[in-house]
């Protein structure tokens, strides 16, 4: 532990410096107030003794420069010498960012219990910080499950309603194109049937991972809609953009070649239907959905394992 001593008198200076040393704490001594916010920013001490009577600036201004130095979240503990004993001395040594006050001429007994309470309290402060911060982490652990789908991994349903909200908002702030590209599992009941639930679990998190992994900017999301389809969105994106995503993520789940013994193709595929828009005040973010599963429903119609793309985006009744 270090203790930045600011005193301009030799004599209290060595005798302070003593009875530190036999604390085991480490004494960073400063004659002046200037020299004192170096040291301070320097070697950042776990707490400050300091004199009010300095030769350049008086201990009240220093102590508001340190506390101007400290970042949000730090605290110094910052003790007063003084031989001043009025009541308003000590109201405004508080006000500058002083905690205690000590007594000049400096008695090794009531320095050492000082600093022995000054200790206490940094030790349940720092706990409290590490208990807070493992509370945020926590917090924010529980978060980011909370807006995972259980069985996937990606991201579920109602993180993906808040995802579409904010970013048809932010849409319509910029005026900028917005697609949507709704997938679903071809077949998926016949492969469950077949294979059992299980298998079809496992189909299932492949093919999510696999769309996951075919969104290749930072913006863009896909999420898990239900059951076996699968919902993204691609903010800033027209619609031959998100129909060549599309494409690339039908391509990459057929890549995968699982076999699926009850459909045509031999394994599972997937089909796509796409929808964009430019969001108005006037309009909705499910207008979008509903033209992208129009077109989905098209696309399954025309024989599956393909993308369509939606021609118009009509208006839904709010």
């Amino acid at each position: 532990m270090k203790a930045l001593v600011v005193e301009d008198t030799r004599t209290a200076m060595q005798v302070i410096c003593h009875y530190l040393e036999r604390m085991g704490i480490t004494p960073l001594p400063a004659e002046t107030g200037s020299i004192a916010v170096e040291k301070f920013i320097a070697e950042r001490p776990d707490m400050v003794l300091l004199d009010i009577v300095l030769p350049d600036i008086d201990g009240f201004e220093v102590a508001r420069r340190l506390r101007q130095v400290e970042q949000p979240g730090e605290w110094t503990p910052i003790i007063f010498l003084t031989s001043m004993t009025k009541d308003e001395d000590l109201e405004a040594g508080i006000a500058a960012g002083g905690d205690d006050y000590i007594h000049k001429p400096v008695s090794d007994v009531v320095l050492g219990a000082k600093i022995r309470a000054m200790q206490r309290i940094i030790q349940m402060r720092y706990s409290l910080l590490v208990l807070t911060r493992k509370l945020d982490t926590a917090n924010q652990e529980l978060r980011r499950l909370t807006s995972l789908d259980g069985l996937t991994g990606i991201t579920n349903r109602r993180h993906f309603d808040d995802t579409l909200n904010r970013e048809w908002r932010r849409s319509m702030r910029q005026g900028a194109e917005f697609s949507v590209i709704m997938c679903d599992v071809d077949q998926f009941k016949e492969y469950n049937d077949r294979l059992g639930h299980l298998e079809g679990d496992d189909c299932l998190r492949k093919v999510a991972t696999t769309l996951a992994a075919a969104m290749d900017r930072g913006g863009d999301l896909v999420a898990r809609y239900g059951g076996e389809e699968f919902v993204a969105i691609l903010p800033e994106t027209s619609l031959a953009g998100a129909s060549i995503v599309a494409e690339r993520m039908r391509n990459a789940v057929a890549a995968l070649a699982i076999a699926h013994p009850g459909s045509p193709f031999g394994h599972v595929t997937i089909s796509l239907g796409v929808a964009s828009g430019v969001a108005m005040p006037e309009t909705d973010p499910r207008q979008l959905i509903k033209a992208a599963d129009r077109a989905l429903y098209e696309a399954k119609h025309a024989g599956r394992n393909c993308v369509h793309l939606a021609q118009s985006v009509e208006n839904i009744e709010h």
